[in-house]
């Protein structure tokens, strides 16, 4: 593996390239945009640009999913750690900047931490400084597409699992999506494994929208730099000027909706493809479901996992539920 000139090893810091798209990006692609809903797999959020204006996202103050997340690790946390093996190998699938695990390593004494990120260069420049601030701790960057079945790499620790999924990473995907990725999970862990999951909850209209639509644009920013990323990938010409980010609450599917809006009518070429988007036709680029607890216990459930906690933020708004393998 090459890297940067600027990435100096660092004896605990291990990088690792997994396969990214087992599925062709290009037959995502030209799949979504032939369907009568036209999509775009959400992955191509996450170059690097994305992964930043993401982490800005975190920080503004619509954006309530991170602060109610943090508030529960923060008030429930001596109620949490006694509940997670001490010594296990710490797994966290779309680790972005690896900002959230920190009170997981400082509390249960890992024996390695597996950071699992789309975005190579968020990756190593995230484990980079991690690895720096935690010289007792063996990490083990994989640049992988956690969303498809994976292998940790033979050099990470053989010892028991426990995967870390914040931030409510799986409402992005639909409940039988969601299913088969809680069930890839639950096969990475193996016997005796532990899966600490972010869920969001059910709230009003108005909060869930705001929290899509900030009132500085980088949600917006962040949606229509994956025109940027798909052209840069595979050589595709949207043009970005030409479309409107578009964000609202689904009521009957329990889900914001994420779309760029065509604001003209329009083709858009990919090889000898073309596809043509009438003025006010969308692309479908994310959804983000929504689950009450006792909702997400019946799905995790379903994948095999038997649930053991749910801790609540005072007003709610998330849950941070405790599966085992």
């Amino acid at each position: 593996m090459t890297l940067s000139p600027c990435y100096r090893p660092l004896p605990n810091l291990h990088l690792h390239q997994l396969p990214l798209y087992p599925t062709p990006l290009e037959t995502e692609v030209v799949r979504g945009l032939s369907a009568r809903q036209k999509t775009l797999p959400a992955k191509l959020f996450y170059d690097d640009t994305g992964s930043w204006l993401f982490e800005v996202i975190t920080t503004l103050p619509e954006y309530y999913l991170p602060r109610a997340e943090r508030e529960i690790f923060q008030h429930q946390g001596h109620e949490i750690w006694p509940h997670l093996h001490a010594g296990a190998v710490l797994v966290e699938p779309g680790s972005g900047s690896c900002g959230k695990i920190q009170p997981l390593l400082e509390n249960t004494a890992p024996r390695a931490y597996v950071p699992i990120e789309i975005s190579g260069d968020h990756l190593w420049s995230a484990a980079n400084s991690l690895a720096a601030r935690y010289p007792w701790l063996s990490i083990h960057a994989v640049c992988a597409d956690f969303t498809q079945p994976l292998e940790l790499p033979a050099a990470v620790p053989e010892a028991v699992r426990t995967v870390f999924f914040p931030g409510s990473t799986i409402g992005n995907f639909p409940p039988g999506e969601a299913l088969k990725l809680l069930g890839n999970l639950r096969q990475l862990l193996g016997p005796g494994g532990q899966l600490l999951l972010g869920v969001d909850t059910h709230k009003s209209r108005a909060t869930l929208e705001a929290a899509y639509n900030d009132s500085r644009g980088v949600t917006a920013a962040f949606n229509k730099n994956m025109l940027r990323h798909i052209n840069r990938a595979l050589g595709m010409d949207f043009n970005l000027e030409q479309f409107a980010h578009l964000a609202f609450y689904n009521e009957r599917e329990k889900r914001i909706e994420m779309h760029l809006r065509s604001l003209r009518t329009q083709t858009v070429h990919l090889g000898e493809h073309r596809f043509t988007l009438a003025r006010g036709e969308t692309l479908h680029t994310e959804n983000s479901y929504k689950y009450r607890p006792k909702e997400f216990a019946a799905l995790a459930s379903r994948a095999g996992f038997l649930w053991q906690h749910c801790w609540q933020d005072p007003q709610r708004a998330f849950s941070v539920h405790l599966l085992s393998a």
